[in-house]
């Protein structure tokens, strides 16, 4: 009798149990998890790994260590010196009839433009940057202002071996250079393609950041075709089509590799974002598309042979709204607003016009202004291209014969102009009345050169006379420096008083 009293107090506390789990179950809300978003309040740290939830379709993380072998030890470090110079004061007036007749005692240093002619010395800098061999005599693609006026260059290899490096030709435009070494046998990198690369991609940025040796940073492209103001040498022409990422770039990583998973060169690190000049999320990187097209011209012709379309452009974003009928298109239209055509230039003799909107270059969407002047900055002037374009919003295609910056298809040679370092410009007629001369040359983006080692000119400057020659274009300039190699420039600032002078010589490494 015990037995069967205990047995059912089990039996009937067991269904009681079942009971009251069943009840609840049906009848309580069910609470939401942690890795879910059942609620506001869930902390944001919240990141609980529930197994067999997991997307199996998301490609696993990369192993980067076979690539960065391939590459490493094909990226240099870069160390250059430039010395101590002697710069004479620039600005310098015209002697007045008062200073002829009481000396320049009376009226003193500051009454003469500050430093009456007097030299002075600018201290010399050291700094350092990293490179990228791209052949096995020794050739080395870097950033232009890594090397920008350095009077040494050396170069030290992954296996620490160092040579002297000469500067075979720069430009600012894009922010590129090209030096060698005297080595053989050496290991470079391949080149990848940089149209090729997509946004989420795997990348390495291995360089030399803060006088370190060799380092290996991953991160993915997190965008393309960005333009950030960085080239400010070239603001005219300059052309920024950045890959940005966010694999950890510092100074010193400058001209370095960005390279993808298979180890191929797919841009050269160029700049980062940041509000302390250390690395802080973003980095940018020259496509090496670009890149090549620079690297063999450079090594071809000793310069880069600039193509231009020969039109005035705009971004559709920036274009106030009134103003959208005068171009008889839709404003929410992807691609660059043909503000004004140049009458001799390339898009003229195509039929673009004014108003046209260029949506791609030879195929390849050009959305934006970074990357319509990225895909014509490929080409040298006599290459073809075809244009997309919309007029009264319906689709058209082109074919233009792209020019030089002289508005012809001619190879434009490396002349002592060049070496100046500056965009010099033939003033208008117009524009010379409106400042009471005759005519001259107009000198902006001083960048890398005589004019920016040996005197303090600023740009706005305008040379009127060369010697003891008047010049009104850019052609009687090259003409009077081919022949006479110490000059004194003569010349105006449209806003300051006076006549300034400088003196350049340029018998030091110009033979033209």
């Amino acid at each position: 009798m015990k037995f069967r009293q205990i047995a059912a107090t089990v039996l009937i506390s067991a269904a009681t149990a079942f009971a009251s789990v069943f009840v609840y179950s049906k009848f309580q809300p069910r609470q939401a998890g942690p890795y879910q978003n059942g609620s506001d309040n869930i902390p944001v740290n919240y990141t609980s790994y529930m197994p067999g939830t997991e997307n199996r379709n998301i490609t696993p993380p990369t192993d980067f260590s076979q690539a960065a072998k391939l590459a490493v030890p094909g990226v240099v470090h870069i160390k250059t010196k430039i010395n101590p110079r002697q710069v004479s004061n620039n600005l310098q007036r015209r002697r007045s009839v008062l200073e002829d007749l009481f000396g320049d005692d009376f009226f003193g240093d500051e009454f003469q433009g500050g430093g009456g002619g007097r030299k002075y010395y600018v201290p010399g800098q050291m700094a350092s940057g990293s490179g990228v061999l791209i052949s096995d005599d020794g050739y080395i693609v870097t950033n232009n202002h890594v090397v920008d006026d350095a009077d040494e260059i050396t170069v030290t290899l992954n296996d620490y071996k160092t040579y002297k490096a000469k500067v075979i030709g720069t430009d600012p435009n894009t922010d590129l250079a090209v030096i060698k070494v005297d080595a053989k046998n050496l290991p470079y990198l391949l080149y990848g393609n940089s149209d090729d690369v997509e946004i989420g991609q795997w990348v390495l940025a291995i360089g030399y950041p803060l006088n370190l040796e060799t380092t290996v940073t991953a991160g993915i492209v997190s965008a393309k075709a960005r333009s950030i103001g960085i080239n400010k040498q070239a603001k005219r022409n300059a052309i920024e089509s950045f890959i940005q990422t966010d694999a950890a770039v510092n100074q010193g990583n400058s001209g370095g590799a960005l390279i993808n998973t298979a180890g191929e060169l797919i841009g050269i690190n160029s700049a980062i974002a940041s509000p302390t000049g250390a690395y802080a999320g973003y980095s940018y990187a020259i496509p090496v598309n670009l890149v090549k097209k620079v690297v063999n011209d450079i090594m071809k012709y000793g310069n880069v042979q600039r193509a231009y379309l020969g039109i005035r452009y705009q971004d559709p974003n920036s274009i106030p709204e009134e103003k959208w009928k005068d171009y008889g298109v839709r404003r929410d239209v992807n691609g660059v607003v043909v503000t004004d055509v140049v009458a001799s230039g390339a898009a003229a003799d195509a039929g673009i016009q004014k108003g046209d909107v260029i949506t791609g270059i030879n195929g390849i969407n050009t959305p934006s202004i970074p990357q319509m002047t990225e895909q014509i900055a490929r080409y040298k002037p006599g290459d073809k291209i075809s244009i997309s374009y919309l007029r009264n919003d319906k689709a058209r295609t082109a074919n233009a014969v792209l020019k030089n910056i002289d508005g012809n298809t001619n190879i434009v040679k490396a002349t002592v102009i060049d070496a100046l370092g500056a965009d010099l410009v033939t003033l208008e007629k117009g524009d010379a009345a409106k400042i009471g001369i005759r005519g001259g040359i107009y000198v902006d983006n001083i960048s890398s050169g005589i004019l920016k080692k040996q005197t303090n000119m600023k740009p706005s400057f305008i040379i009127m006379k060369a010697g003891d020659q008047a010049v009104t274009s850019v052609e009687q300039l090259r003409s009077i420096l081919e022949k006479q190699k110490k000059v004194q420039l003569e010349g105006v600032y449209p806003e300051l008083n006076g006549v300034y002078y400088y003196n350049i010589d340029l018998t030091n490494g110009t033979d033209f």
